[in-house]
């Protein structure tokens, strides 16, 4: 009975699109998507046609890992801008708190409030998390670099958060 419980919630979790996002690699097509910045406007894949995009997941502001790989990205804006990219960060924080974040941390950069995960899941990187014995879904810390013409040309797994910038530019 308890397998069968099991297997209906997995069923329905799959069902309600939970379990459905895609499984991304170099050379698809970046998901569209659109969601507020940090001063409510809303930003679209479409707004940055024609130039290099780097998109990183992460989990939550103000916390030690996000903060450093964010000043990291902050650091070298003018190095990755002076290859082309322009940096777009995603959560799923509100408005409030990436306005708050951005400018504690003085970003340069758009950060994007996926509030309902639409952007995560498009991506993949919705994931199911444990912390503390307790099972939770949140953002894998994830970077996808995008050409001009819309094209995932590399995905960064294994992120140092210290050390995100040089890893960009990197190839």
């Amino acid at each position: 009975m308890k397998r069968l419980l099991g297997l209906s919630i997995l069923l329905l979790l799959a069902y309600t699109g939970s379990y459905a996002q895609s499984i991304l690699k170099a050379g698809d097509k970046a998901p569209a998507f659109k969601a507020p910045n940090q001063n409510g406007k809303i930003v679209s894949l479409d707004d940055y046609k024609g130039h290099k995009i780097i998109l990183y997941f992460y989990p939550k502001n103000n916390t030690p890992g996000c903060t450093t790989e964010a000043c990291n990205l902050r650091d070298n804006s003018d190095s990755l801008a002076s290859q082309g990219y322009i940096i777009l960060g995603v959560s799923t924080d509100s408005i409030s708190s990436h306005q708050k974040f951005s400018k504690q941390y003085n970003l340069p950069y758009d950060l994007l409030a996926d509030t309902d995960a639409t952007i995560n899941k498009a991506y993949g990187v919705w994931i199911l998390k444990e912390k503390n014995g307790k099972t939770f879904y949140g953002t894998a810390r994830k970077t996808f670099v995008i050409n001009e013409a819309g094209i995932i040309i590399r995905i960064i797994d294994a992120v140092q958060v210290d050390n995100h910038a040089a890893q960009i530019l990197t190839e």
